[in-house]
């Protein structure tokens, strides 16, 4: 019998694609890319034909972005391994060292019927252990998957590494999602951690093992292992500033004058003669000692080094009327640069008569300034939580995160509508890749910012212009 009418709608797909789906998506991805390049018929690449099952949109974003470098997904690049010696100097500098008996209690000890591989990664996706069933860790070591080896997705591909350390959260991959077919077997399943003091991404947690017998709670149970190492590393932070309280208190008893004492990364530990702020920022190269610097929120400051942090001693002590911050007459002529080539780094500097200061951002103080950067014009509260979260009703968060940036930028910061003072000079350092711009961003606007960029139609503030390609026989412009 004919149906009339509205035909109903094909329900959504509520069970994960099989590994036998997966190769195909793979395989289909693969061929329509080949056959672009050589300008034959394909599918199309946003959305693909209708009924065709796609790529979850963060590994369709890997594949595309690993096509664009050329990677051979048979044989994938070489890369080289770090030594025993190296290797354990990571190991200490990353801090991970102390949180691994609780990542083995927490994640191989529980799953000791299944075949899983431990492995911790640092923030540039080296392996620094590896850990697990015997047998299955002979399997990885022959697809390189050993201590050392660099686990990024230049040279090994999409993977549960690669993929956590760039988007910032809890990720898996299985199965043929990985772009090389030799990992075609695996899954894994990893999580970011971060350091609490700092905020700085210090490495990722990882269980890879058969594809077959994966189970889905492990995503989970990875997440909550990367919050207890995070946990761990906060109070191995809070046992610090203790110990620097304890150093620092008979001599703030003798400084005359107002002074505080920080440890390395800003956290206050012991003040004297004025509020005491949480936290200090601190330039990304760090302070030299016995120079005046400008510290946002202090005014000009004489540093000296103190055990494993900072005397802190401010030339003019704040005062409420808002002094240590940078004034509208000390914003005038002001150079603000937003330096977002490193991922994992993005980092705010400033010069100009309040001094000259640098720091890493916050993720999401990195969106915010962008969105200034790009809009100088100024954008409401309101837009600026459409621009960030797709929702404009979100102002509480927008401007809660607006008043932070604010505590240091002062003067800089007009508002109503919020924008970067007309006065400042504006310069954002953009990556080699559009789409490596914030790549953990998931703003709508970084996203739109990212494909115009992509397509040529805007430049970032301060970037110098790209001339077009000559065509053959053209004669060259001159300057």
């Amino acid at each position: 019998m004919r149906q009339t009418g509205r035909q109903s709608r094909r329900p959504e797909r509520r069970t994960p694609p099989t590994a036998t789906e997966l190769a195909k998506v793979h395989e289909r991805t693969l061929a329509d890319a080949a056959a672009r390049e050589l300008g034959g018929p394909a599918v199309p690449e946003e959305g693909g034909a209708p009924g065709l099952l796609q790529p979850r949109p963060e590994i369709g974003d890997s594949w595309a972005r690993l096509r664009r470098l050329g990677l051979d997904p048979d044989t994938g690049a070489a890369t080289a391994l770090l030594g025993p010696g190296e290797i354990e100097q990571r190991r200490r500098t990353s801090g991970l060292d102390a949180v691994m008996p609780i990542l083995r209690q927490t994640l191989l000890e529980p799953t000791d019927a299944l075949p899983l591989i431990l492995a911790i990664a640092d923030s540039e996706g080296h392996v620094l252990w590896q850990e697990g069933e015997r047998g299955l860790r002979r399997s990885a070591d022959r697809i390189g998957f050993i201590p050392g080896a660099r686990w990024i997705e230049e040279s090994v591909g999409t993977n549960g590494i690669a993929v956590a350390l760039r988007a910032r959260r809890p990720m898996h991959v299985h199965s043929a999602e990985h772009y090389l077919r030799s990992h075609h077997s695996w899954t894994c399943v990893a999580a970011p951690v971060h350091d609490p003091g700092t905020g700085q991404l210090v490495g990722a947690v990882n269980l890879s093992g058969p594809a077959h017998s994966i189970r889905p709670y492990l995503l989970q149970l990875t997440a909550t292992a990367a919050r207890l190492a995070e946990t761990e590393l906060r109070a191995h932070r809070l046992e610090a500033l203790h110990q620097l309280r304890t150093l620092a208190a008979p001599l703030l008893a003798r400084v005359g004058g107002p002074a505080l004492v920080v440890d390395a990364a800003g956290w206050t530990a012991a003040a004297a003669g004025l509020p005491p702020p949480n936290r200090l920022r601190v330039p990304s190269e760090g302070w030299a000692p016995a120079a005046v610097h400008w510290v946002p929120g202090l005014g000009e400051c004489v540093l000296e080094p103190l055990a494993d942090g900072w005397l802190v001693r401010p030339v003019r002590p704040p005062t409420e009327d808002g002094s240590g911050t940078v004034s509208a007459e000390q914003a005038e002529g002001a150079g603000l640069r937003l330096d977002l080539r490193r991922a994992d780094r993005p980092e705010l500097s400033v010069r100009g008569a309040a001094g000259s200061w640098s720091h890493p951002l916050s993720p999401r103080h990195a969106e915010l300034l962008l969105l200034l950067a790009t809009g100088r014009e100024g954008s409401t509260a309101a837009q600026l939580a459409e621009a960030l979260f797709g929702d404009a009703g979100r102002t509480v968060t927008v401007r809660a995160e607006l008043s932070r940036l604010r505590r240091y930028l002062g003067g800089l910061l007009a508002h109503r509508p919020y924008r970067i003072a007309e006065s400042v000079l504006v310069t954002v350092d953009g990556p080699d890749d559009p789409y490596d711009l914030l790549p953990a961003s998931s703003a709508p606007a970084v996203r739109r910012l990212r494909a115009a960029l992509a397509a040529g139609t805007v430049r970032l503030p301060g970037a110098v212009p790209v001339p077009p390609p000559r065509t053959p026989g053209e004669a060259p412009r001159s300057c």
